[in-house]
């Protein structure tokens, strides 16, 4: 199948784009800087230029900056997204969504809640993939914080997911029919980010203070609830968090004896 992936230089974008590849897929990765298909989803340059042909289009986008700027691209993009995959006749859209982002008053989760929205009620048949944090995400804000010496830590439940694996599932996904439903994915251990932070430091070694910090409000309270989590998701990931992040020790220090 020819696939377009935009957002295919993303942090999962990029991996299902590799993914599906290795399956045999012709994949055009979508972004403002790909050489072979530049596409900016804030203004629709580019994109039916990218998409004629395409079997099945794949939304990895990201939103950067303020919940004002992310829904430029990610609800505006998808509505340009959608228009653009209707008029060359793509089969099968697949957004890639959060987990619990209509569970949760913030507001990068309220834009991805309305993205969701919009998918649902375009003329493309879709399926949105909703997957829960990545490890990737949760090592690097702790790996961020750690370098004034103090990480905060809220009290919030999590089942992060290897990046990878749910890749694997959105590329699974791209090469079925759409479901006109979710599918959900996440990690497989139930926890709390004070103990992720903990595991995170015994594996990195770093000496960084974790200090409790507080989330008052409904969205404190959401994330202390498991907002953020699914207790019968559709694919359950098998890397824990300590595994992956005790696979990424290992291949940092094999790439350093290079």
């Amino acid at each position: 199948m020819d696939i377009a992936i935009a957002g295919g230089t993303g942090t999962l974008g990029s991996r299902v784009a590799e993914e599906l590849r290795t399956r045999g897929h012709r994949v055009r990765v979508l972004s403002r800087r790909s050489p072979e298909y530049p596409v900016d989803l804030t203004t629709g340059e580019g994109l039916i230029d990218a998409l004629a042909g395409c079997d099945v289009l794949v939304d990895a986008a990201n939103g950067h900056g303020t919940a004002k700027g992310a829904a430029r691209t990610l609800v505006d993009g998808s509505r340009r997204l959608l228009a653009a995959a209707r008029a060359v006749g793509v089969q099968h859209h697949v957004c890639v969504s959060i987990v619990g982002c209509d569970m949760v008053p913030m507001g990068y989760m309220q834009v991805k809640a309305e993205q969701e929205w919009v998918v649902r009620e375009g003329r493309v048949p879709w399926t949105i993939v909703r997957a829960t944090q990545f490890h990737e995400l949760l090592a690097s804000a702790l790996a961020s914080a750690a370098k004034w010496g103090v990480v905060p830590v809220p009290r919030a439940r999590l089942r992060t997911v290897a990046c990878m694996e749910a890749a694997w599932v959105v590329a699974d996904v791209a090469e079925g029919v759409p479901h006109r439903g979710r599918i959900e994915v996440c990690g497989p251990e139930d926890t709390d980010v004070r103990e992720m932070a903990r595991v995170w430091r015994n594996v990195t070694g770093r000496k960084a203070v974790l200090m409790p910090m507080p989330l008052p409000g409904r969205m404190g309270q959401a994330l202390r609830a498991g907002a953020l989590t699914v207790e019968r998701p559709d694919v359950r990931g098998t890397m824990s968090f300590g595994e992956w992040l005790r696979t990424e020790q290992v291949w940092a220090s094999v790439a350093g004896l290079r």
